[in-house]
């Protein structure tokens, strides 16, 4: 069984690259961009250069499904580059080539906020996806980079599901009708993920569990489990959103940016500023066994625990990041 979380941002370092080990990780996909422009974002693939270089027993630079496979074989953990906002493309749609080649395999079409790609889920109006965004999307199928919507609005989701000629993700989002966060994503937007064949990764993100920081291991598998009764098992996986090691700071610059000079409070008051305390079962990345200890415990079959663990993402990068060039 490989397993997969297909999205983490912590504050990388040899200890935290141990614990992927520890908890059998075979990849991860990390955001190494909110809103940096290029320039930026290729400064940050220069510290994950260096860290490749530091750690190669522990780690290395992932493109593609085989090197999963491989990181399994060779008791390492490979890394997919994502961003969760597309910034790092400016303008420029001939950037979306360039970030491929670079090793970037997700991009979200929008950070919360309107982009020009997409809405995001925390404007008041979803003008859905733009006009730059539709050839965002073409350019993104054609090179093999994932469409990611975690952030985005009900209708600019809907939107992108219909528009790729490739199945989407939502590398990190939970149910709306588990817990009605912002970001949680309506049946109507699982239902057509679901048919569509793209793939939505559970997020151990407190803000986004029923519960928060006291969400129970029970309450998140069954979450998972009514989640399979509505659009089946092979379309789920994890993306836990752990953002492990870091201070408070950093939470500040992924909600705020440069956008604005006012502190953006996430679910909408400061009660929710600064990073949440994690579930006492999930705290890092050697507690990924207990997600599937849980799941069994569950009901769910063997068969179902690995494709929720792992298989279904690995069977979605084989698909995804291949190439038409």
């Amino acid at each position: 069984m490989h397993c997969i979380d297909n999205l983490q941002f912590a504050n990388w370092s040899e200890k935290i690259f141990l614990q992927m080990r520890e908890g059998g990780l075979d990849a991860v996909h990390v955001t190494i961009s909110y809103h940096e422009v290029f320039r930026e974002m290729v400064a940050n693939i220069e510290d994950w250069n260096r860290h490749f270089e530091s750690f190669p027993e522990l780690i290395f630079h992932g493109r593609s499904g085989d090197d999963v496979r491989r990181a399994r074989r060779e008791g390492r953990t490979a890394i997919f580059f994502g961003f969760q906002n597309p910034s790092p493309i400016e303008d420029d749609i001939g950037l979306v080539e360039i970030c491929y080649m670079l090793g970037a395999r997700f991009m979200q079409l929008t950070y919360n906020n309107q982009s020009l790609l997409a809405t995001g889920c925390y404007e008041e109006e979803d003008a859905g996806v733009t006009r730059m965004g539709r050839e965002v999307i073409a350019e993104m199928n054609r090179v093999g980079m994932i469409v990611d919507m975690s952030h985005s609005g009900e209708r600019s989701t809907l939107e992108a599901i219909e528009i790729s000629n490739r199945p989407i993700a939502i590398t990190h989002a939970n149910p709306f009708f588990w817990h009605p966060a912002r970001r949680n994503k309506s049946n109507n937007v699982l239902q057509a993920l679901g048919q569509s064949g793209g793939m939505l990764g559970f997020s151990l993100y407190p803000h986004h569990l029923k519960g928060k920081s006291g969400c129970s291991l029970t309450s998140f598998c069954e979450m998972i489990a009514r989640t399979a009764d509505l659009i089946g098992v092979d379309s789920l996986g994890i993306g836990s959103d752990l953002c492990q090691d870091h201070p408070d700071s950093v939470v500040e610059w992924m909600r705020v940016g440069r956008w604005t000079k006012k502190i953006d409070y996430g679910e909408g008051n400061a009660s929710d500023s600064g990073f949440p305390e994690m579930p006492d079962w999930f705290k890092d990345n050697r507690d990924f066994p207990n997600i599937k200890k849980g799941l069994l415990t569950h009901g769910f079959s063997e068969k179902d625990v690995a494709a929720i663990m792992g298989e279904n993402w690995l069977n979605f990068f084989d698909k995804g990041f291949t190439s038409r060039i």
